[in-house]
């Protein structure tokens, strides 16, 4: 069909958490973002646990089962879609593209031979759907000589920017990262540390659930500041954009080994000390690199913790903080919406990425194309 600005496009995303698939299909009329319907499809149990013992443990992932993780978890990607479709009931064939960013298992751009991975083989997705499908957008920044990482600040330039305010865009899920939107001057952006990824990891620990509902938990401690210290002191934090990071760097064993010199550190004033750690890390991210900003607008699951949404107001003032619903995009949703975003680039022959962004050496069209 042809590409205008009244197609629909799907975007699907699935982050660290590896809890499941958010799925959207939306228009993109008039530099605008118009969801049509969305959906979020969780992975079966034993497909999650499978996902993050092969993403935590690589040296057990055998090949055999590195090619059956792709093969399932293109299904699930393949019946979201299909679920899309239903609920809204939208034809495939008035979709242009589905934009698929995969399930990553492993990001490792500053290795000797750099390189990314994310699994949920495009083909079961075009095959079963009967939707061209643009997936694998990474790997072609990689080649430029970039991160690959992260890829959402286009989507966000194009979306958010204004010609009258400086504004910062901040994306927490698993990894938090900031979009710096100047009035004058290149797009910057980056991975800035953890967002919910230690927080969850702490609390499933030692409360048993994925995550804690609105900062409760986080609220009933109170920071160790020598913890935080520490956990800051970390030479990630100090490194000069571009960069990236994942689960392989912050995670529970990163973290284990600074709490090893605070072992009298009470779970709950652990948590606490996670919460501030993330919004430490944003709001120095922001002060050190676009301390102009007026605007700090925010998306992604860590919206939803109202404890880290309080910490990160506190050190954002006076910038004004707000999410992303206050110029028309669920921030549950932004992330989907990108990626369909970047399947309609794709189609155009318009690049993807910012190469002031992920330090790649050009701006690329990125992904591979599978036809329906």
């Amino acid at each position: 069909m042809p590409d205008n600005n009244g197609s629909i496009y799907i975007g699907l995303m699935s982050g660290t958490s590896m809890d499941g698939i958010d799925a959207a299909a939306m228009r993109f009329p008039d530099n605008s973002c118009n969801l049509i319907t969305t959906h979020q499809h969780p992975y079966p149990g034993g497909l999650r646990t499978a996902l993050a013992a092969a993403s935590r443990k690589p040296h057990a992932c055998t090949l055999d089962l590195l090619g059956e993780l792709d093969q399932r978890v293109g299904e699930c990607f393949r019946d979201a879609v299909a679920k899309l479709l239903r609920k809204a009931k939208i034809d495939p064939a008035d979709v242009a593209a589905i934009g698929s960013h995969g399930q990553t298992l492993r990001h490792r751009p500053d290795a000797e031979n750099p390189f990314t991975l994310q699994i949920g083989d495009p083909n079961v997705i075009a095959a079963g759907t009967g939707i061209t499908t643009v997936a694998d957008f990474r790997r072609r920044d990689v080649a430029e000589g970039g991160q690959g990482a992260p890829l959402t600040p286009a989507f966000h330039h194009w979306l958010f920017s204004d010609s009258n305010d400086a504004r910062v865009l901040v994306n927490i899920g698993g990894i938090a990262n900031v979009t710096c939107l100047p009035i004058l001057g290149p797009v910057t952006g980056f991975d800035c540390g953890p967002g919910n990824t230690l927080l969850d990891a702490w609390n499933l620990k030692h409360r048993g659930t994925q995550f804690d509902r609105d900062g409760k938990w986080s609220v009933e401690g109170s920071v160790d500041e020598a913890l935080l210290g520490d956990l800051l002191a970390d030479p990630y934090f100090a490194l000069k954009p571009p960069k990236s990071t994942g689960f392989e760097y912050f995670n529970l064993s990163w973290l284990d080994n600074v709490l090893a010199e605070h072992a009298s550190t009470p779970p709950a004033n652990v948590q606490s000390t996670l919460c501030e750690l993330t919004a430490c890390a944003i709001a120095n991210a922001i002060r050190n690199h676009f301390g102009a900003a007026k605007e700090v607008i925010v998306c992604g699951g860590g919206v939803h913790n109202r404890d880290l949404m309080s910490r990160l107001g506190n050190r954002a003032f006076p910038a004004v903080l707000h999410t992303t619903a206050v110029y028309g995009l669920d921030p549950d949703w932004v992330e989907a919406a990108a990626f369909g975003w970047l399947a309609m680039r794709t189609l155009r022959g318009q690049p993807g990425n910012i190469a002031s962004v992920t330090g790649a050496a050009r701006p690329a069209v990125l992904g591979g194309v599978y036809s329906a």
